[in-house]
């Protein structure tokens, strides 16, 4: 059956096409002797035939880890120079130029360049920029002023003033924090946040968050955390200089136990009162005080609102003075008050004491 249909296909087919698939089906004579030549492989043999093999592929391998490495070598030299000029560039324009743009502000914020050393401990840029830079902002935003090489003379001299002024302010906060470290004062954040609710009853700093960051993007170019972080630094400021003025703080203990005695406080108040203009009316403040008055401290005003008629305040850190507080009415969210005062010594004084012994040095010539 199968010889039938052979001979059919021959017949149909050209015996070309035949004879050729028949040729590549059947190996020719050469190839057949080829394929003897191939070596066998065999437990005896195939530890050599693979180190045949693996010797070929290594002459790949090698300039591959070769490459590989210097790849390695490229990249970490083209990292360190971009490093080495980048920290030039910042050297130069902090040290050299005094530049106080964001982007150098940004840098100063990541790499710790420092500005002075107090006492072994180095002052850094981004403190001297943060304190130069909001002044700058207000000027610029609310005075119309410009602070940059093409502005004119009076201006560039201001620019000047304003960088002394940053710097003498970052290396005296430098002093304040060793001055507190030594007498165990810190600032927490509560406090802090009490303080921004004591400012904020009293509308001084807009009716709502809002207004307040915007007043604080306008004036300073701050953001909220930024304020917060100032606020914190005059606190610890007026802490520490209530602290180290003993004189100031004995005086109003001692007027304050009298009080409690059932002295008289208008009495008290003629007599041992530091304010020459309230101190001869008994401590009356003159006025009616309501909670937006701009001329009574918020540390002040908050006790105040508290208290009732007849009622006595403990001492009261206002920043610049301690004072006791006394309530004599309320009417029509107004109060009739009355208050003793003992101001303290600037915080300067024992600042310019501890400079005297451990000079600063600064790393910039403003």
């Amino acid at each position: 059956m199968i010889r039938k249909r052979i001979k059919k296909l021959r017949k149909k087919v050209p015996d070309t096409v035949v004879e050729k698939a028949v040729s590549i089906a059947s190996p020719k004579p050469e190839e057949a002797m080829s394929l003897e030549n191939v070596p066998q492989i065999t437990n005896e043999t195939i530890a050599e035939h693979r180190e045949d093999v693996l010797g070929g592929a290594r002459k790949y391998i090698y300039p591959l880890a070769h490459s590989k490495h210097r790849i390695i070598i490229i990249t970490a030299a083209l990292l360190a120079l971009t490093v080495i000029a980048f920290l030039a560039y910042a050297w130069a324009g902090l040290y050299r130029f005094y530049h106080h743009n964001s982007f150098l502000y940004r840098v100063t914020q990541v790499v710790p360049f420092p500005i002075a050393r107090v006492d072994g401990s180095f002052v850094n840029y981004e403190n001297y920029l943060f304190e130069l830079r909001r002044q700058i902002h207000y000027y610029e935003e609310q005075q119309g002023d410009a602070f940059n090489d093409f502005s004119a003379v009076e201006d560039r001299e201001q620019l000047a003033e304003f960088r002394r002024q940053a710097l003498t302010r970052v290396v005296n906060y430098a002093y304040v924090k060793q001055l507190a470290d030594q007498n165990g004062i810190k600032v927490s954040g509560k406090e802090v946040d009490e303080r921004i609710a004591q400012v904020r009853e009293q509308n001084r700093l807009g009716t709502n968050d809002k207004v307040f960051a915007d007043v604080l993007r306008d004036f300073w170019g701050w953001s909220i955390a930024d304020f917060k972080r100032s606020l914190k630094e005059q606190i610890l400021i007026e802490k520490t200089n209530a602290k180290l003025d003993t004189e100031a703080t004995q005086k109003a203990e001692a007027a304050l136990v009298q009080l409690k005695a059932g002295a008289d406080f208008a009495e008290i108040a003629k007599q041992i009162s530091q304010d020459p203009a309230s101190a001869p009316a008994g401590g009356d403040y003159g006025f009616q005080i309501t909670r937006g008055n701009p001329n009574i401290p918020p540390q002040a005003m908050t006790i105040l609102f508290k208290l009732h008629p007849g009622q006595i305040s403990g001492i009261v850190n206002t920043g610049k003075s301690l004072e006791i507080l006394k309530v004599e009415k309320i009417e029509n969210e107004a109060i009739t008050a009355r208050h003793i005062v003992f101001p303290l010594k600037d915080i300067q004084v024992y600042i310019d004491e501890l400079k005297a012994k451990q000079p600063p040095k600064a790393y910039v010539k403003l």
